[in-house]
């Protein structure tokens, strides 16, 4: 997880009559894929830099593991 230092200002520009329902969930689309929320979650509390090395290596493990297992038994179609 290397360190982001950018800033990042969501905007959401409101087009015509559109409701506000509408624009709340696009700004929380934006938010969401702007990473902002998830940024804080992991600034919340300290992690010593070998726990994140650490944790990140047991996610790639993960991911490799679960890569193998859907190549080895591919999902069938509907048919």
């Amino acid at each position: 997880m290397a360190k982001k230092n950018k800033v990042v200002n969501v905007q959401v520009v409101s087009r015509g009559n559109m409701p506000t329902e509408v624009l709340i969930k696009k700004f929380n689309r934006a938010v969401k894929k702007s990473g902002i929320i998830q940024e804080v979650r992991e600034r919340r509390y300290y992690q010593k830099p070998s726990d994140i090395k650490r944790r990140e290596r047991i996610r790639r493990k993960k991911l490799i593991k679960k890569r193998n297992q859907e190549q080895r038994f591919p999902k069938e179609s509907g048919k």
